[in-house]
């Protein structure tokens, strides 16, 4: 980290996305928040519109540079953050098909025995199948929805498709990937295999990187409309839980957590 200049912190969490903005000495300065609103059109579906978070991100982002214009102008570099395992899904020009399946909607508990016959989920992805995870969600979209499934083109993690906003790239990190039940966690990419199980390919998905390597740099315009000096690079970042881990300082075998917010979270780090 630069020993000059400020950096912005974006968390897309179900209830709202929070900003922070913080010192290079690793002091928050401030932060904002806007709210969101969870759509539940059936029993046990949880679903938001993307882009709702796009607006609620420009609103706490506008807030920031009004109240903080000499701070703002002196960022040099984004890190993200979010709720994990939503099934954003974008067609061909990344215009959005329907509203994200979230990670807490229960509508796909047959599609997961299914998937398990089929693949191993377990072996390979590292996780039991279960209706949170996004691979389900893909199953339940593809037998339901047939005419949605066929004009998938990519398949985004929710604050992913807050990175496409703000840098125009498909890209995403380890943690939130290997939360989607599509990556060869062992492997650190992902699965033809466990894709192939519900008709999808690489080609579906979005590039991997670490979450502290460059992905992406904001697009000049947005710098522009917040008053940033020169577009900021924008980090791999996290899902919600794991940057929380790296943010306590939860990361050596033995350490961990309890995080309470929409979802309850008992995190510990293994080998």
């Amino acid at each position: 980290m630069s020993d000059t200049g400020y950096w912005l912190g974006i968390d897309l969490g179900t209830s709202g996305v929070k900003a922070l903005l913080m010192s290079a000495g690793q002091e928050a300065v401030t932060s904002t928040q806007a709210e969101l609103e969870v759509s539940r059109p059936g029993p046990g579906w949880s679903e938001q519109d993307p882009g709702h978070w796009w607006e609620a991100t420009r609103t706490a982002l506008d807030e920031l540079a009004g109240t903080h214009r000499k701070e703002m102008a002196q960022v040099r570099g984004i890190g993200l953050s979010g709720q994990m395992h939503g099934a954003t899904l974008l067609d061909a020009d990344d215009r959005v098909l329907r509203p994200c399946i979230l990670w807490n909607d229960g509508r796909s508990e047959a599609e997961c025995a299914a998937l398990e016959a089929r693949a191993d989920f377990s072996g390979i992805g590292g996780n039991l199948v279960m209706p949170g995870f996004t691979a389900p969600k893909l199953e339940w979209v593809r037998i339901h929805e047939p005419d949605v499934f066929e004009r998938v083109a990519k398949v985004l993690l929710p604050k992913d498709y807050v990175r496409l906003c703000l840098a125009g790239e498909h890209l995403s990190d380890m943690s939130d990937s290997a939360g989607t039940l599509w990556m060869d966690v062992g492997g650190r990419c992902w699965s033809s295999a466990l894709l192939d199980a519900t008709g999808l390919s690489e080609a579906h998905m979005p590039v991997l990187v670490e979450g502290s390597e460059q992905a992406g740099r904001l697009r000049p315009e947005l710098a522009e409309r917040w008053g940033i000096a020169g577009p900021p690079v924008i980090a791999g970042g996290g899902g919600d839980n794991a940057a929380s881990a790296a943010g306590v300082g939860a990361v050596a075998p033995g350490t961990g957590f309890v995080s309470l917010g929409t979802s309850g979270v008992l995190f510990a780090a293994t080998e």
